[in-house]
């Protein structure tokens, strides 16, 4: 199969893995993109240029994208807590 990089069409999404944590994922990042202003504005950023449900993925790999960073870095995360 031949794989241009930015399509991942004729390929099914990976049903494996935990599936009560990635149900505690989505159901976190559903929450976040309502009330967490960073993660509302990439929410809102991403369905322009996804679905509903692949927005809202990436919202909920991005927590595990920052502790990756963080890790990898030896750094502590930026973010300001919300009033």
């Amino acid at each position: 199969m031949r794989r241009s990089g930015i399509s991942i069409r004729g390929e099914l999404p990976a049903r494996s893995g935990n599936k009560q944590l990635k149900n505690a994922m989505f159901t976190s990042a559903w929450i976040a993109s309502c009330r967490h202003s960073a993660s509302k504005a990439y929410y809102q950023k991403k369905p322009a240029q996804e679905k509903h449900n692949a927005a809202a993925i990436c919202v909920a790999r991005r927590p595990c994208d920052v502790i990756h960073s963080m890790l990898r870095h030896g750094t502590l995360n930026e973010d300001t807590p919300e009033a």
